[in-house]
């Protein structure tokens, strides 16, 4: 229904202090020896020396008993209806739902063993992504991700390296489960949000391919930039700087070759975007791939939509999902995605600058459920239907780690014969995200940011690196 009040187009300055209102960033800043530590590192790299990382996230948590911590001597309750098998390390064995990341699993290291205490998805996510202790849910962010702090941190470090954004999620993950907070929406992300796979796929707003309408364009942000300057001499506040760096970035996509480049899967051998996939998932990670080689060094791709059945998520209740046919419709596409990127980074050699991690917020009950379908669909029975599924378990769980220097073939951490707890080297959501900041040169330990109130918050509270997982320099 139309709005029957007529908008009112504000003047520019306005609408910019406007932008700048809903939380465009200007509380947040660094300590000051955690900015002069991390704007020496930087400019001690080169910039094609500059870490990435690719996230790859399963929204509701795959079930670690069914993929990467089988437990076939455990009872009937307990045990799901797959095979295990063996994978290319010795001792370490999948289920066969993924035969492909068996096949190399020498060149990823599994971890059995992290842990957080919320069962709900939006703490539990909040956890993993942002280290919100919190365990009830909250319907946005209070804390900003790991993601958007990446971000923040190397614009204060030296600025944009390129014309591509440097933060990008590729089919996003829910915003009630992360975001920029009080860092301000000038350090989310460039969101792709249409399907890679579709045979039209196109990202809007890249690249002119006019020559002389991008010239104009050129011409107009030179005056732009001018007009700016003088405003920001009245601009006793600082304000205008997060929108600047958002302005410029989303003008730099609009004239940028090197950008529409990148974003154009048509440009990519076919028999590589076949290995892949020619599903969603697997393009999606394709282009992960395309841009990291171009130069992004923080993306996030969730893997959720139809390919994972009726409800769309990993989320696995018997009420949802028959959770062993919904694992079987979706885990050949994953399984394949996932094993072409590995692969791929390593054949290009780019598994020493780019990590590739893979989780969820959590893994399933181990002990199998029974109750009732509320929906025909896609792995799920016509509703009244008895079905089985598992629930949330966050006391122990697996997620699995490729690239970034760290040497293939690793098993961290194991959990007792059901899968229900940890019984050796407990890695928690701190920890994961002290390693992840730790592959992208940046010491948690040291960095803390100004909230809302200039309060100092640390970027991660309780948290130390993983040393399996920090690879070689």
């Amino acid at each position: 229904m139309s709005d029957p009040k007529p908008a009112r187009c504000p003047g520019p300055l306005e609408s910019r202090r406007a932008f700048m209102r809903l939380g465009l960033g200007g509380m947040a800043s660094l300590s000051l020896p955690g900015l002069l530590k991390l704007r020496a590192e930087n400019a001690a790299r080169p910039a094609a020396q500059r870490k990435s990382i690719i996230m790859v996230w399963l929204p509701g948590g795959l079930s670690h008993l069914d993929s990467y911590d089988p437990k076939p001597d455990s009872s009937s309750e307990y045990r799901g209806p797959f095979a295990t098998i063996p994978t290319k390390v010795p001792g370490l064995h999948f289920t066969e739902l993924m035969p492909r990341q068996a096949g190399l699993a020498d060149k990823f290291t599994v971890l059995r063993s992290m842990h957080q205490t919320a069962g709900g998805h939006p703490a539990g996510s909040l956890q993993m992504l942002s280290g919100d202790p919190d365990t009830r849910d909250k319907p946005q962010p209070k804390y900003p991700d790991w993601m958007s702090v990446a971000h923040y941190l190397r614009a204060q470090q030296g600025g944009r390296q390129s014309s591509l954004p440097n933060y990008t999620s590729i089919h996003p993950i829910n915003t009630s489960y992360c975001g920029p907070a009080y860092l301000g929406d000038a350090y989310g992300p460039f969101t792709v949000a249409e399907d890679p796979s579709r045979p039209q796929f196109q990202v809007p707003n890249i690249g002119l391919e006019d020559v002389a309408e991008s010239r104009r364009l050129s011409d107009r942000l030179a005056l732009r930039r001018s007009l700016d300057r003088m405003e920001r001499a009245f601009d006793r506040r600082h304000e205008l700087q997060a929108l600047d760096e958002f302005e410029a970035q989303a003008a730099s996509l609009l004239i940028s070759p090197q950008a529409r480049d990148a974003f154009d899967l048509e440009q990519e051998d076919q028999r590589t975007r076949d290995r892949y996939g020619r599903h969603r998932w697997g393009q999606q990670l394709l282009l992960a791939r395309r841009l990291v080689e171009a130069g992004v060094e923080i993306i996030t791709s969730s893997l959720h939509g139809p390919q994972c059945g009726r409800t769309q998520v990993w989320d696995d209740h018997a009420v949802d999902h028959h959770i062993f046919e919904a694992l079987r419709f979706r885990m050949g596409d994953y399984d394949q995605a996932v094993s072409a990127l590995i692969e791929d980074l390593h054949e290009r050699g780019l598994s020493r600058r780019v990590l590739v991690v893979v989780t969820g917020e959590f893994g399933r009950t181990p002990r199998i459920t029974f109750d009732r379908s509320t929906g025909a669909g896609d792995a799920s029975g016509p509703a009244g239907t008895l079905q089985p599924g598992r629930d949330h378990w966050p006391r122990a769980f697996s997620n699995v780690w490729a690239g970034g220097g760290i040497e293939g073939g690793g098993l961290i951490g194991a959990t007792d014969k059901r899968g229900e707890d940890i019984i050796e080297r407990p890695c928690s959501a701190h920890d994961f995200l002290a390693t992840l900041y730790h592959h992208l040169g940046i010491d948690s330990s040291r960095v803390t940011l100004q909230d809302f109130n200039g309060r100092p918050v640390p970027i991660v509270q309780n948290g130390r690196p993983i040393a399996e997982l920090m690879g070689s320099a």
